[in-house]
């Protein structure tokens, strides 16, 4: 949520900087409502000035034994017209909150211009993608011929966009999440967690998801609560509604859960496969840090993510996202996307976003350094998405005979086993 003061008063700059995002945003409207409550709130509290006055001279008057009358019925004509412009001003702030539900974040100066992926700018890669002697088979055909992965099955109990893990597939699926963990709490200082997979709507407002994404989530009918899209949600709103001590900041936090997504207006998209389904795991990143840090821990957190990828040997790159791809609460994203051979070319596997203090004012969480608590900034990116890493594992590690080798760094967590093989 944006901070309306600081939108009034750098109107043209943020108008300017959310254009590069595309669209059209009622910044306009919302000043004129916040005028609107601002010439309210004068009117009422000079009223309650007046009236505070006025009921001290009927005090006096009493004591003097003259007569009150006439004053007495203006304090009381008063009063309802206090309680009308309370009424009144308690839904201009209403309205004024639903419209800023609505509005994204600003754009970092840094994000360039652009209307879709398209116009992402690669800002570095790692990795050469891999020659093969033969034409690389997709992951799915490798896993069914393997009989790691079974989609069918699959679908016949739960629909389409689901698969079944097996044998050497469902252990690979646990070594990446238990490799990713302890990466991310020995090595990098991370705290694990393993939050509700069901959070209410306050929650899912704190970190952006409704009311834009409510078309993209799962609820629970009959109840107020929500399939997590992904850990960030509860991770971030662990705090919600706190103050927390300048001195615990960064908090840093690590999370290997199950998210589900409806995959709404991707219809005819990754249709076959791991890359979109409706429930996948990732190992997600979540740092709440003070706003002066919040650019270099959001360049650490990317770093962080992208050492599982150098670790596991997969070639990889890095893009700044342009405004147009911009998610709704970031400000800046860098996109990490794998090398997928047998679709020549690179696919997202982890988002590391900034989100300035967007998130935190949402679900009113704060720091306290000084007399006056703060906003902090929040950030977070996969370190990874599960199903897409076995996705480029599966892949990049085929051998003409459609075995895979297991890399190097994996092998301890699946009991030495250096090959999958039928």
């Amino acid at each position: 949520m944006l901070d309306i003061k600081v939108l009034r008063d750098n109107h043209a700059q943020i108008k300017d900087l959310l254009g590069r995002r595309g669209g059209q945003y009622p910044v306009d409207e919302l000043l004129t409502l916040d005028d609107k409550r601002r010439e309210l709130t004068r009117r009422t509290e000079e009223c309650q000035k007046e009236r505070n006055e006025k009921s001290r001279e009927i005090g006096r008057l009493m004591k003097a034994g003259e007569s009150a009358v006439e004053m007495q019925e203006r304090v009381r004509s008063m009063a309802d017209e206090m309680k009308k412009g309370e009424t009144e001003l308690k839904s201009l702030q209403e309205e004024i909150r639903e419209i800023l539900l609505v509005i994204p974040n600003v754009p970092d100066k840094s994000v360039p211009a652009g209307k879709d992926e398209s116009d992402n700018v690669t800002i570095r890669s790692h990795g050469d993608p891999g020659k093969f002697d033969f034409r690389p088979k997709p992951h799915h055909e490798l896993g069914e011929a393997l009989d790691i992965i079974d989609m069918k099955r699959a679908a016949k109990i739960s629909g389409a966009r689901f698969s079944i893990l097996k044998g050497a597939g469902a252990r690979l699926e646990r070594a990446l999440v238990n490799f990713m963990l302890d990466l991310h709490t020995d090595e990098f200082g991370y705290q694990e967690v393993f939050p509700p997979l069901m959070v209410n709507s306050d929650t899912m407002r704190g970190t952006g998801q409704l009311p834009k994404f409510a078309d993209d989530l799962f609820k629970i009918e009959g109840s107020d609560h929500w399939l997590i899209p992904t850990a960030e949600v509860p991770l971030t709103n662990i705090y919600s509604g706190e103050i927390l001590d300048a001195e615990t900041l960064p908090v840093k936090l690590v999370a290997f859960t199950p998210c589900f997504r409806a995959e709404a207006g991707s219809y005819g998209k990754d249709t076959t496969g791991l890359i979109r389904q409706h429930q996948f795991n990732k190992v997600e990143l979540v740092k709440i840090v003070e706003p002066e840090e919040s650019e270099n821990e959001l360049e650490k957190l990317t770093d962080n993510a992208e050492e599982v990828l150098r670790r596991l040997g997969l070639p990889y790159r890095v893009v700044r996202l342009c405004g147009g791809d911009l998610g709704f609460s970031a400000s800046k994203t860098y996109d990490i996307e794998v090398w997928v051979p047998s679709q020549e070319k690179y696919r997202e596997i982890s988002s590391c976003s900034l989100f300035t203090d967007f998130q935190s004012r949402r679900m009113n969480m704060r720091f306290r350094k000084g007399k006056k608590p703060l906003f902090p900034h929040t950030i977070n990116g996969s370190g990874l998405a599960v199903g897409r890493t076995m996705v480029a594992i599966l892949e990049n590690y085929q051998n003409i005979d459609g075995a895979i080798t297991i890399p190097e760094v994996l092998r301890p967590y699946m009991g030495g086993m250096e090959t999958i093989i039928v």
